[in-house]
Formats: structure tokens, sequence, C-alpha cells
């Protein structure tokens, strides 16, 4: 008797999103234009990603589906006409096989397309270990790249306003009071950190002072997250109300 009525709620409210899309065409708010129709599939695909809020049902597989191969379908041609064809297959391939090229031929590219070819080799089971030369290469380069980066965004970047001077003269009080405050919490945070030794006395109280300058970042994490989303939300209630509906001007 439930899957009846899931199926019953499914097809009413495909029909009236149908009637809907007919009396706004009628009425002359969607005009029959390419333009409108591609508001209408937007419509109906926004609408059925918000249905899992009631449960999952086929609107929304279709919807998630639909977006999960429109992603990787955007993503080869991306994937091909930005890095495959610019930098393998026009200095490679075409200078060997047209006779009317001017360049001669990379040869060097030869490494890294072997290194490419042997991560598809993963789906082989005989030969799926050449698959760990590119992915040791892969891992080494992206670490030796990465961590100089790593080291001087989030650690000498977040030493160095701990090392100013907390009251100087050619700043104001508030430049004072927000390097003060940084200074603090660094050092709470470190001391809260330390383990070995237990936090009682003066290193439970400046810890607990640590915890507090945690929680005020996960919460101020949380929140720019949350409003974010909220950001999203409002642009697809807009999106609803404003192109497909008409109601907001």
């Amino acid at each position: 008797m439930r899957k009846d009525s899931n199926f019953f709620i499914l097809i009413g409210s495909i029909s009236l999103f149908v009637c809907i899309n007919i009396f706004l065409m009628v009425s002359g708010k969607l005009p029959f234009t390419s333009h409108s129709f591609g508001i209408i599939l937007g419509a109906g695909l926004t609408l059925s990603i918000y249905s899992f809020l009631y449960q999952d049902n086929p609107a929304f597989k279709i919807a998630e589906n639909l977006y999960v191969g429109v992603s990787l379908g955007y993503t080869i041609i991306i994937t091909w006409f930005n890095f495959l064809k610019p930098d393998l297959y026009d200095p490679l391939i075409v200078p060997v096989f047209s006779k009317a090229a001017t360049k001669e031929p990379q040869y060097t590219l030869l490494i890294p397309s072997l290194l490419g070819i042997f991560m598809l080799l993963r789906f082989s089971k005989s030969l799926s270990w050449l698959s760990r030369w590119t992915f040791a290469f892969v891992v080494g380069l992206g670490a030796g790249i990465s961590i100089p980066r790593v080291i001087s965004a989030f650690i000498l970047q977040q030493i160095k306003p701990s090392l100013q001077p907390v009251f100087s003269g050619s700043e104001t009080i508030f430049s004072s009071i927000d390097t003060l405050l940084i200074l603090l919490g660094v050092i709470s945070v470190l001391i809260y950190f330390i383990f070995s030794v237990e936090h009682k006395g003066a290193i439970g109280k400046i810890s607990k002072i640590g915890i507090w300058f945690l929680m005020i970042s996960f919460g101020a994490s949380f929140g720019y997250t949350v409003m974010a989303r909220v950001s999203l939300l409002i642009g697809r209630v807009q999106f609803l109300l404003k192109d497909w509906l008409g109601i907001l001007q």
C-alpha cells in the first residue's frame, strides 16, 4: 500500500508540474522558445533534487544520475580540449601523421603518455602492477610541490602574526588587540594539545582558553558553510519564483 501511495504521489507531482508549465506557456509568461524549455528543464531538475527531502524516489534518482553523467561528460570534454589536445595530441601526434606540420614531434611527451597508459592498466589483473609506477610518480611529485606551499601558507604565514609586537606606536589599539588575541589563541591552543602534561593548575586554565578558541573557530567554519549552502538555496528559490513562475520581478 505504501508503494502504491508513493507511485500516485510521483505521478500526481509530475502531472501538476506539466499542468503548471502548460498554463505558463498559454498565459504568455513562458514563451514557446528554446530558452523557456531550458528554464522548464532546470525547474524540473531542481524540484527533482529537492524531492529527496520527502524521501528517495525515481525522480531524484533520474536527476542524480543525469547530473553525474553530464558532469562526467563535461569533464571529459574539458580534459580533451584543455589538456590532452594542446599538450599531447598537437605537439606529438599531429607532426607524426601530418605532412603539412612545420614543427618536429616532441618525443619527450612519450614518457608522461606511457605513465598515463600505465594508470589505465589498473583495470588489468595481469598488468595492474605497472600502475604503481604512475601512482608513485604522482604522489612523489605532488608531495614535493605541495609540501613547500603548505608549509609557507599554513605554517609560516600563521606564525608570522604571532611574532609581531603586541604594542607598537605605529598601530592602533584595535590592531594591538587583534595581535594580542592571535598570540593568546596560538599559545592556548598549542598548550591544549600538549597531552604529555596533565591539564591542571595554570596549564589547565590556559588549555580551557584554547578550547574556547577552537570552538569559536569550528563555529565560524560551520556558520560559513551553512551560509554558503543557504545562499545556494536562495538562488534556486529565486530561479523558481522569478525565471520559472514569474512571481518575482
